[in-house]
């Protein structure tokens, strides 16, 4: 059956898409739909989009120029300003429009919706048809947009061929049967299919500091879902997914959406102080005074005159000053006299150059035996300029000392090269700030008093997340412990959304009926989960996913949250692959994550036959100078003793057994030890 074509348009309503349309989302996801989700005989062509803020007369200007034409659209679809907000006029702009409403269509978007959540019914959705144009408000959720259209699109075709003036009775010529061939939907429902209720909604979460990952790898026979979405909590424990709808990434597909995700680094000014370090520079500094600033001694002894035409330097001279290492006025030196200097004292106007105190003799002092009075000098050929440091020799004022991209170290090279020049301030980009959150009602307090009842957990990780992430040099803010009750996790989510910028969760994100952070994230903060399984051990839960928000001042910002599983040593395998190099990303740091470095193995090492491995290990320096790792020993994933000494995560290949002196790859924790 042929192809047949309609033609939509696209009309985005929002005041901050007008001065910034790169802050919309929604047009390329509701174009996507069109293209790809038609169905049945026909396709459609989105041939316009437009943006307008939040007015009435913009909103209605752009419709009824997209309907009156003489070859009006099919479909006029607006996304956005169907909320119960004050500047939310949509639906107040659209309606006297209409020449005929369409309230079947509106009661199929709102059901599908609210069946995914309750909050879906916060929209105010219309439709209808003016002259012969479908017209059609989504809301402005880039997911509620679509699956508002998803859920009617199958139907639009028969409508809009209707509201075109096609005759009824030929329409309904074949019955319902073909109409809903024609359509490409089946007779069990009326809408297209792609919203998951509670008994298709997956769920993959579980609550690993009671469940062991790693051990032995799933068997499935079924893929996953290519578009999944979290469980519904509400929906109990029968109607939950079997198995994760999430398909599993390889770990450098999952770095790759991390590197998409993160939001560019921001630049600040930061004071030129201790607490620079770690900072990546935002600009090339250039010195704005040279050093040295005066001609410098760079020796302790006696500033001289070097005669002229080869005569000898030689000879016995009184010491007319002394020079040292101190603000102040010196005197001129005159032919035939010398003066004291000290290590870094400004040399005499005058003077061409130091004798170092070991060539001169002491001849005389003065009458009180304190001060030298004469002194004779034992060089014979001194050269202008020895022993002097010029001016602008180390630093010449107007030179680019640091460069942009330039990490300010601990070792302190970078920050005396700033104050050296007198810079104060500088361009950096701004570190983010993490949040460290357990989840879990078996997780207790680690540090609370007593012996722990049966079931409960002492919190490993959120002590051990957050000491890493303060020994990377970022601030780590103390979020707690959520419990496993829906409004719970989101409240504390919340809460945390408005003061950091990465939240860090473990626990919560496997198969339990109880692991509520992924249908948290998408159901109740709109957020977008990119991933949610890695092929790797440990850590095959990890979770990565972005959450919008609005700034202080209203601008839409995004927050990244990293949800890893709840045993320990998979928890701390998934933060240092994916959470710091997402950190580096945000503040700069170039090469982003842990160095790598070839190794050789002391001792023989299973491999996971299903699974790439990041072996816990100890790397040293053998005899002949080549890094050596050896195993800390049992790598189960729930063990925090593997982590002990640890200082590199061995990159292990899928197979059998690698040998004794085979070369792998190790990422690196901390330094090396010594033979």
């Amino acid at each position: 059956m042929s192809q047949q074509t309609l033609r939509a348009a696209i009309l985005i309503v929002s005041t901050t898409a007008v001065e910034d349309p790169s802050t919309d989302k929604s047009c390329d996801i509701l174009k996507d739909v069109f293209r790809e989700e038609a169905g049945g005989q026909w396709e459609w062509e989105v041939v316009e989009t437009k943006i307008v803020g939040d007015v009435v007369e913009d909103i209605q200007e752009a419709i009824k120029h997209w309907a009156g034409q003489d070859n009006p659209v099919n479909v006029i679809i607006t996304t956005g300003g169907t909320g119960f907000a004050v500047a939310d006029n949509t639906p107040e702009a659209v309606s006297p429009l209409l020449d005929r409403q369409a309230p079947g269509l509106v009661y199929g978007m709102l059901s599908s919706s609210a069946a995914i959540t309750p909050f879906a019914l916060m929209s105010r959705p219309v439709a209808g048809v003016r002259n012969k144009s479908i017209i059609i408000t989504l809301p402005g959720s880039p997911k509620g947009a679509k699956e508002n259209l998803q859920s009617i699109l199958k139907l639009l075709p028969h409508a809009c061929l209707q509201a075109a003036g096609a005759d009824s009775r030929s329409l309904h010529a074949g019955g319902i049967k073909k109409l809903e061939s024609e359509a490409g939907i089946g007779s069990s429902g009326a809408h297209g299919g792609h919203h998951h209720h509670g008994h298709s909604h997956s769920h993959g979460h579980s609550h690993s500091h009671k469940h062991d990952h790693g051990h032995a790898m799933p068997v499935r026979h079924t893929t996953a879902t290519d578009n999944p979405q979290s469980n519904d909590p509400s929906a109990g424990p029968s109607r939950r997914h079997r198995s994760s709808p999430y398909p599993t990434l390889e770990v450098s597909r999952a770095l790759e959406l991390i590197r998409n995700e993160t939001p560019a680094p921001q630049i600040i000014s930061a004071k030129v102080d201790g607490s620079l370090v770690g900072f990546v520079l935002a600009e090339d500094v250039t010195a704005t005074e040279a050093v040295p600033a005066f001609r410098a001694s760079i020796v302790d002894g006696y500033a001289v005159i070097a005669p002229e035409g080869g005569e000898s330097s030689a000879g016995v001279f009184p010491v007319a000053s002394i020079s040292h290492a101190a603000p102040g006025e010196v005197k001129p030196l005159l032919k035939g006299q010398i003066t004291r200097i000290t290590t870094g004292a400004p040399l005499p106007p005058g003077a061409t150059s130091v004798i170092m105190v070991e060539d001169t003799v002491l001849k005389s002092t003065s009458e009180d035996g304190i001060e030298e009075k004469e002194v004779e000098i034992l060089a014979t050929n001194v050269k202008s300029g020895e022993n002097i440091r010029e001016v602008g020799s180390d630093i010449q004022s107007g030179s680019v000392i640091l460069r942009k991209g330039d990490q300010i170290s601990a070792t302190g090279g970078e920050l005396g090269l700033l104050v050296s020049v007198g810079r104060t301030e500088v361009k950096v980009y701004r570190r983010p700030v993490v949040g460290v959150l357990s989840t879990g009602d078996e997780i207790v307090q680690h540090d609370r008093p007593g012996p722990l009842r049966l079931g409960e957990v002492r919190d490993c990780n959120r002590p051990t997340i957050m000491a890493a992430v303060r020994g990377w040099g970022f601030e780590a803010r103390d979020l707690g412990i959520a419990s496993d009750t829906p409004g719970s996790l989101e409240e504390t989510l919340r809460a945390a959304l408005r003061q950091v910028d990465v939240i860090i969760t473990s626990g919560g994100v496997s198969m339990g009926e109880l692991d509520l952070l992924k249908p948290t994230i998408e159901r109740q903060l709109g957020g977008t989960i990119h991933f949610g399984r890695v092929a790797m051990k440990p850590g095959k839960p990890s979770t990565f996913a972005t959450v919008p928000v609005k700034s202080n001042d209203g601008a839409p910002v995004k927050k990244l949250v990293f949800s890893l599983p709840g045993n320990p040593a998979s928890a701390i395998v998934a933060l240092h692959l994916f959470v710091l190099p997402s950190l580096h990303f945000a503040c700069g740091v170039q090469p982003a994550g842990l160095p790598s470095v070839p190794v050789l193995l002391a001792h023989e090492i299973r491999l996971d036959k299903q699974r790439k491995e990041y072996h816990r290990a100890v790397v040293s320096v053998g005899r002949n100078g080549r890094l050596v790792a050896a195993s800390t020993g049992a790598q189960r994933s729930s063990m925090v003793g593997s982590l002990k000494s640890a200082n590199a995560l061995l990159c292990l290949p899928i197979g059998d057994k690698i040998g004794k002196g085979e070369e792998v790859q190790a990422l690196l924790l901390g330094n090396i030890f010594a033979p």
